[in-house]
């Protein structure tokens, strides 16, 4: 009963958000959406409404944790952010990266995705693991399976 109510609510705040007035995001030349904002503001909106979220802490991805978080060099996007929960022993993780275009962020998404490791606490495991893309923007979601699916139809909301 509690996932059904979790459920409609989630698809009442999605529906909320493709209804509202503005685009969160541009069009590029080629028609497709690009995010604008820096990536703690995308981040605030992908949580945005999202109840019984743990506690996180943010930090930029850099060379030293690209591959633990993400599982690829952060030589492969130009900007980067993750968001864990503060208590390692939640399997819980988002993480952001802009890549320098469309065509790069495709290729990224791939690669995350392919690389990416949902068993990266060690000792608890992601029962999901949500790679997508807006334009040049790529995201890695690894949580509960209802988190998960929480938080990617806020991001796929962004695209308007």
């Amino acid at each position: 009963m509690k996932r059904i109510l979790a459920f409609a609510l989630s698809a009442l705040m999605a529906f909320s958000l493709l209804a509202g007035c503005g685009q969160s995001g541009s069009s590029s030349s080629a028609g497709t959406v690009m995010l604008e904002g820096s990536l703690e503001e995308i981040l605030a909106k992908v949580y945005d409404g999202i109840s019984e979220m743990p506690m996180t802490m943010e930090q930029e991805l850099t060379e030293e944790n690209s591959e633990y978080n993400v599982g690829v060099a952060r030589s492969e996007y130009a900007e980067g952010l993750a968001s864990d929960a503060a208590i390692n022993a939640i399997a819980f993780s988002v993480c952001l990266m802009r890549a320098e275009d469309e065509e790069k962020a495709q290729a990224l998404a791939e690669a995350v995705d392919e690389k990416a490791d949902p068993r990266k606490w060690v000792c608890v495991e992601a029962e999901a693991k949500i790679v997508d893309r807006i334009g040049d923007v790529v995201i890695l979601i690894m949580a509960d399976q209802q988190m998960a699916d929480q938080l990617s139809a806020n991001f796929k909301a962004l695209a308007g």
